[in-house]
């Protein structure tokens, strides 16, 4: 049955709408959203069971996009929608991690949501849409949540924030951010800033929840109308006389081991052979022989419980250092000889190898959206190989978790790189993970800012970044710095914040709780400025600011403007001309128009000399000869009187026989052929366009005897 679109002002002159009951009808919850003409159907399924032996809730979360949505056809050779593209994937993770803290614990029934983007009109972006009507379809759905919940993008212009930006108006905010929350609280953060300080960054995430309130407070008004029942759930009975018997086995020595400021190796080591002990013998017992599994959770459970409670009564972590504390860092840069620019960041037992390569224009990345066509000239890819946790596994190209840490750290970076117009470089950071114990994309955030310098990119500050993390407990929280691997897992919270010494350029935070006050993410953010600034001190023991050269295995950039009656003449027929000029010069060329009809040419090679080369032989095409100038031309024709170099594609000049050599020539043909390869000085471009060259001004004269 049709229903009519509802809608809802949630901020100043922003208005979503949603209607549900028209499509996906045998889906447990689904809606229609639409802001402008941007509409997205998100759809919601979740087995009514879970599946034998299942102990996870496998939630998995899709954005797809249609190029169809904006009357686009996909690039590429097949002319349909293929594997998700970076975007979609990021978006998919943004609408992930701020439902998932919101369905009940021991939920674990298979559930899928999807968003598709059935149009665009190129201005409101579908990521925000989908994850306010992801909640919807759940919340008037019957699958058990603790929702609504909401996203919103947070932009800043002149200094007056801005709730859902179009992308126009993102063109000129100085921020960047998503914010998502319950009615009460907030759960995610993601987004880049150029350099605000924490005061106004906390500033922005209370703007984003007052538009998060209302948006939740309409949802509200759905389910009313619209939702159905919810189904019955309650989670599994814990075995008590299991999980007693477990607890009484481990008795002490849990927080003995926990208490002894162990290295992770170490610590894991410990843990197994204590859950090895128990476990055999409480299988040995016939009535446990089946329950290998089951005591293996209760056993870390009891683990997490131990860490929690010793950071909140006695202040002191795994490996012994108090929640303030950033482990010992030590770093290098130039380690890696042939990359343009490379440096290691070790932070405790996680460490980053850093490499960097800088390229010419054609090595961007052609990039097509429903938003935008563009090329793409700073990438940085994060590798994260099996070994770096001492596993062996599959080397597969990046998964979702890749992909979302290298966006992350290339977003920190990017508000600090030069413009491509100013510099010239396309520019690609490539992070291994080569140890991880914690915060990796932060590693990533540190090692690719020293590596950038160490490559020459003239940044005009560094970048560092840090994760913070949170324990709750029942009468105090404690924010945690700096935070490893087994306090990621076990904690509540994981709050990555990167910047310079000036302020913040990107933050990503996750809740495994169901939201975060104000006070606490304030108290992060202080706590986190000063890790950041320590960070900055020891990275500058190394590297404080950009090399003044780059590497010498660096291309080499050449820049010209010719008159843009000459561009058809440089490009030539069919491309011939430019064509034939990369080729003997082992140059890379481009032209373009500006906007004043000159062109732009851009020559890039491996080496100065062959870029000059290029240069004049383009001045030459474009009738910019510099007389007196040195010029490699080609011998075309012989005459009695001389012979006809070419010195440029089209440009042809006598060499009279008089200019051949020092001495007397009898004939041409005794010093020159047909096709010969010679230098030549340009003597005098005469009335006409003619050219006088001569071969002898280059050649040494001969001892008077």
């Amino acid at each position: 049955m049709k229903e009519d679109f509802k809608s809802v002002e949630f901020a100043p002159g922003k208005t979503i709408s949603v209607e549900t009951g028209r499509l996906a009808k045998l889906a447990d919850g689904a809606v229609m959203v639409r802001m402008g003409d941007t509409m997205v159907l998100c759809t919601v399924v979740s087995a009514k069971e879970a599946k034998p032996g299942q102990d996870f809730f496998p939630l998995v979360v899709d954005l797809r996009e249609s190029f169809t949505a904006a009357g686009k056809f996909p690039g590429g050779f097949l002319k349909r929608e293929g594997r998700p593209s970076d975007n979609e994937t990021l978006s998919s993770r943004l609408i992930d991690r701020s439902l998932r803290p919101l369905f009940p614990d021991g939920y674990y029934n298979d559930t899928q949501v999807i968003c598709q983007v059935f149009s665009s009109d190129g201005q409101n972006e579908a990521d925000v849409l989908g994850a306010f009507g992801a909640s919807a379809a759940i919340h008037i759905s019957d699958i058990p949540y603790a929702g609504p919940m909401s996203q919103v993008r947070v932009g800043r212009i002149d200094g007056e924030f801005i709730i859902n930006p179009t992308i126009d108006e993102l063109k000129e905010s100085d921020m960047d951010m998503i914010v998502a929350g319950t009615a009460s609280s907030v759960i995610m953060i993601e987004g880049e800033m150029s350099e605000i300080s924490e005061k106004e960054m906390l500033e922005a995430i209370k703007t984003g929840h007052k538009s998060i309130v209302k948006l939740c407070e309409f949802q509200e008004e759905l389910r009313k109308e619209f939702g159905v029942e919810k189904r019955e759930f309650e989670p599994a009975e814990p075995h008590t006389e299991l999980e007693n018997r477990v607890a009484d086995l481990v008795g002490d020595r849990l927080r003995d081991i926990v208490g002894m400021g162990l290295s992770k190796y170490e610590f894991s080591g410990k843990l197994k052979e204590l859950k090895t002990e128990i476990k055999e013998s409480i299988t040995a017992e016939e009535q446990y022989e089946d329950a290998g599994g089951e005591i293996s959770d209760i056993f870390g459970n009891l683990v997490k419980k131990t860490v929690r409670n010793m950071i909140l009564e006695d202040k002191k972590r795994i490996d012994g250092r108090n929640p303030e504390d950033i482990r010992d860092i030590w770093t290098q840069v130039g380690y890696l000889p042939r990359a343009h620019g490379s440096a290691i960041f070790s932070r405790g037992e996680t460490q980053a190898l850093i490499s960097v390569a800088l390229g010419t224009k054609r090595d961007a990345q052609s990039v097509d959206t429903l938003f935008y066509e563009k090329e793409q000239t700073f990438m940085l890819h994060y590798n994260f190989p099996p070994y770096c946790v001492g596993e062996a596994g599959f080397m597969r190209g990046p998964g979702r978790r890749e992909i979302g840490h290298g966006h992350l750290a290339e977003r920190a970076l990017k508000m600090v790189l030069p413009d491509f117009e100013e510099f010239g470089y396309v520019v690609r950071v490539r992070s291994d993970i080569t140890e991880s114990n914690g915060s990796s994309s932060m590693a990533s955030v540190c090692g690719g800012s020293m590596a950038l310098m160490d490559a020459g990119v003239p940044l005009p500050k560094p970048v560092a970044g840090i994760a913070m993390g949170m324990i709750v407990g029942e009468n105090n929280t404690v924010v945690l710095s700096d935070i490893q691997g087994e306090e990621d897992f076990m904690g509540d919270m994981d709050f990555k914040t990167a910047g310079t010494s000036d302020g913040i350029t990107a933050t990503q935070m996750d809740m495994k709780v169901q939201g975060i006050s104000f006070e606490i993410i304030e108290k992060a953010l202080e706590q986190a400025h000063s890790g950041r600034m320590h960070i900055l001190e020891k990275m500058a023991e190394t590297i404080s600011a950009s090399r003044e050269s780059l590497s010498k295995y660096a291309p080499q950039f050449l820049r010209m403007t010719i008159d843009g009656d000459s561009i058809g003449a440089v490009i030539g027929p069919g491309g011939k001309v430019i064509q034939t000029l990369q080729k003997e010069t082992d140059t890379e060329i481009w032209i373009e128009e500006d906007e004043q009809g000159k062109g732009q040419i851009t020559i890039s090679a491996d080496s100065l000399d062959k870029a000059e080369n290029a240069k004049k032989r383009i001045q030459a095409i474009a009738g910019q000869l510099d007389e007196g100038a040195t010029y490699k031309g080609t011998v075309k024709a012989i005459k009695e009187y001389g012979a006809f170099v070419e010195i440029v594609p089209g440009k042809e000049g006598l060499l009279h026989i008089s200019e051949l050599e020092h001495g007397h020539v009898k004939k041409v043909e005794d010093v020159l052929s047909v096709g010969d390869e010679i230098e030549v000085k340009l003597l005098k471009v005469e009335h006409g366009g003619k050219l006088r060259l001569s071969r002898k001004a280059l050649l040494p004269e001969p001892e008077k005897g």
